[in-house]
């Protein structure tokens, strides 16, 4: 549940107003979970991609696998809990198909000053799943990423729109295959919290507020932020940029090719400090939602009974692989909405984590090549909180209906969606704990009346940044 970057470059998606409110329409009408999702199958494709040269050991599934026995991979992500456990039953096909040994190395963030130590230590690991996009930049500058074969681009070309083929090239060349990909505008509420207190489901900015106000005068408070990870903190903000501020403003904010002192990015952090602004509405205060870790921030609206320490949660579609550790149910006790449109359209954030060759071998480009496959991606779709980009993937492979109407709304989008800001950003601005972008809006949050301030303080750390 890291952040996706983008590279620095001018390269964005072109997002049209049309495709985003049609995405936003799908999701709006689908989540109301009155119904199983997956009547319009996208059936995996039954096609085979050029095998690696030798002996293929891939046993069914779309995708020819070479035979690697006695070959080793060393696979590092940033991903831990449930996340971590679902992807290793993955890599565990793979070896099944394989007969490669995959170990699996949990890393740090920032994963890419993880990596450059390893690597300075003579120990890479053969792939890495990297968070961001600039980070595949940053991997490339340095010399450490490697082009990914032909089998893996036949792949990527067969399941991929080309919108998420682009987000994975350097200089027009491939380097990153999007395994994972997060729908970010959406918040979970606890059905029982709305019930209650007789809320319902806002559309607008200006309803969710009026929603917040009627859990509050239910005895819940309306909203649990996970401040302590301030990686939470920017999607809030660009949630409310890119429906406020429209996306050419976005683009442009997100290249910095306008600074963070514009007058828009100060409509948006007012915002924003309606909601951050209203002690009442936020489990703990803001102080207490700075110590609240993403995972808690979960957790803590879905547990209580009918008393949880929150009646709403904004983040992404693995948002449920937290709610699994509750005993809440999916589409009963939790529930979801798109996020609420704060000017004309509602805002389609999206962000992603792509695998990376490091060590170049047939083993590792047959692992790539596996990821960029359906066969990978339903493996774990089937077990929940994850959202893959492969069109190829069968909705019915996701195992509930709200999961569905999500995974069906990203494939739907196509190359119309906008991809995470800060995750767009060099890593010292937009990806770094206690630094950057991450820190200023931590401090925002512990003052929300310092609206000026906080805008200068993300226009100097974000010119440092980007000069650098």
């Amino acid at each position: 549940m890291r952040r996706s970057l983008r590279t620095n470059r001018s390269h964005t998606h072109s997002t049209h107003r049309a495709a985003q409110a049609a995405a936003v329409a799908v999701i709006a009408g689908a989540l109301t979970l009155t119904a199983c999702g997956g009547s319009d199958d996208k059936k995996s494709d039954d096609g085979k991609s050029g095998a690696a040269s030798g002996d293929t050991a891939g046993s069914g599934g779309s995708v020819s696998l070479p035979n690697l026995d006695g070959a080793s991979l060393e696979v590092a992500a940033v991903w831990t809990g449930p996340e971590q456990a679902n992807f290793k039953k993955v890599l565990a096909e793979f070896e099944k198909r394989t007969g490669a040994k995959v170990t699996f190395v949990p890393a740090q963030d920032p994963i890419i000053n993880f990596l450059g130590s390893k690597i300075a230590g003579g120990a890479p690991p053969d792939v890495a799943m990297l968070p961001q996009v600039g980070a595949i930049k940053q991997a490339v500058e340095k010399k450490w990423a490697k082009p990914v074969g032909a089998d893996a681009q036949a792949q990527l070309a067969k399941n991929y729109s080309q919108g998420w083929q682009d987000l994975g090239k350097v200089d027009g060349k491939q380097y990153g295959v999007y395994y994972k990909a997060a729908n970010k505008s959406l918040i979970w509420y606890n059905t029982k919290v709305f019930e209650n207190a007789g809320a319902k489901e806002p559309a607008t900015w200006k309803d969710f507020l009026s929603t917040a106000q009627t859990v509050y005068d239910s005895g819940v408070t309306p909203v649990s932020v996970g401040g302590a990870d301030g990686w939470t903190l920017t999607d809030w903000f660009e949630n409310i940029y890119l429906s406020q501020a429209g996306p050419e403003k976005y683009d442009q904010l997100a290249q910095h090719k306008i600074k963070w002192t514009d007058p828009s990015v100060k409509d948006a952090l007012t915002t924003l400090a309606q909601l951050w602004g209203n002690k009442n509405y936020l489990a703990g205060g803001p102080d207490g939602a700075l110590q609240t870790e993403f995972p808690a921030s979960v957790t803590q609206t879905f547990t209580g009974g009918d008393q949880p320490k929150a009646g709403m949660v904004f983040e992404g579609d693995f948002v449920g692989v937290n709610i699994a550790e509750t005993k809440a149910k999916i589409g009963t006790d939790a529930k979801v909405f798109p996020f609420p449109a704060v000017g004309e359209k509602a805002p389609v954030v999206s962000g992603g984590d792509a695998a990376v060759v490091l060590k170049d071998s047939k083993a590792a480009q047959a692992l790539v090549t596996f990821l960029a496959s359906p066969d990978a991606a339903t493996i774990q779709a089937k077990l929940g909180g994850y959202l893959s980009p492969n069109k190829s993937v069968a909705n019915s492979a996701y195992p509930n209906a709200v999961q569905q109407s999500m995974a069906k709304a990203l494939i739907a989008a196509g190359d119309d969606f906008r991809f995470d800001m800060s995750d767009q950003a060099p890593q010292a601005f937009g990806g770094t704990p206690g630094k950057g972008e991450w820190k200023d809006l931590q401090d925002f949050l512990k003052n929300p009346k310092n609206v000026a301030g906080t805008q200068a303080k993300l226009e100097a750390d974000a010119a440092a940044a980007y000069k650098g």
